[in-house]
């Protein structure tokens, strides 16, 4: 998401080079000797932060002693930031990107970024901002256009993990997720039977399966369900921490985004 975001406001004046592609599990990724080796020749890094690249978190830190290394979470205020309380210390929910306009936010300090690095080219940088944030602007419209076709009792989106805490808020769902924020989080068969007991509650009628997480929970979940007499169908897959291959509509943030709001609708309509 963030190496489209740079390509599009960059332009013609950047080379992007994205170290976690299509299906990738940002919560679980390793840095290799190659990523390694492409952090050391960069003239500037961007990453989300917030704890979403965890165990790449002291590699950035080291390399920001040498380089620019921006973290876009912080371009977000804190006020508009979900938090999380783990352990007695306040952490927040990195998947920012989940409300548009919280993604406008990310796409100005990147603009400010490439203007700040490459002076001379301001006006084009300037210009393709604009222009990148015209076109949030009409994403956020369309994705408010089409949650509320959905009743709002029928606004419960189910998944692997929680990661759409962000598009409930800003839409207008209710968000449960199988596992934590993290990936990394283990889920055990309390938590199926918590989430089997709120589909039957509420006869829910789709959960959804995510590009970036294995499917096996929701499965659990269904067939929890079914044993239950409740028949509840896999809606579709949902981009979360990762988009869809590149040259696909998915593989941009607004063909992403389009595609996980329609989705939904289709399925829970």
């Amino acid at each position: 998401m963030i190496a489209d975001a740079v390509r599009e406001i960059g332009g013609e004046q950047v080379s992007v080079k994205a170290l976690m592609g299509p299906g990738v599990d940002p919560h679980l990724y390793k840095a290799t000797q190659g990523d390694l080796f492409s952090l050391m020749k960069a003239d500037v890094i961007f990453f989300n932060g917030l704890h979403l690249e965890g165990k790449m978190g002291e590699v950035l830190h080291k390399l920001s002693r040498r380089k620019p290394v921006v973290e876009l979470g912080k371009a977000v205020p804190t006020g508009k930031r979900l938090q999380l309380m783990d352990s007695g210390e306040t952490n927040y929910d990195p998947h920012i990107w989940f409300d548009v306009t919280l993604w406008q936010e990310v796409a100005k300090a990147i603009g400010r970024k490439l203007v700040e690095m490459l002076p001379e080219h301001q006006a084009e940088i300037e210009a393709n901002t604009t222009a990148y944030l015209a076109q949030l602007t009409e994403l956020e419209a369309y994705v408010r256009r089409r949650a509320v076709e959905i009743p709002a009792t029928r606004r419960i989106l189910l998944t692997a993990h929680d990661a759409f805490g962000y598009f409930g808020r800003a839409y207008g769902f209710h968000v449960v997720g199988l596992q934590g924020i993290s990936t990394a989080g283990e889920y055990g068969l309390g938590d199926i039977r918590r989430v089997v007991n709120l589909i039957v509650q509420n006869r829910i009628k789709a959960v959804f399966v995510e590009s970036s997480v294995s499917p096996r929970a929701i499965e659990a979940v269904v067939e929890g369900a079914k044993q239950r007499g409740h028949s509840v169908r896999i809606g579709g897959h949902l981009f979360s921490d990762a988009m869809g291959p590149a040259g696909t509509p998915e593989g941009t943030y607004i063909g992403m985004m389009r595609h996980n709001i329609t989705t939904i609708t289709m399925a829970l309509k």
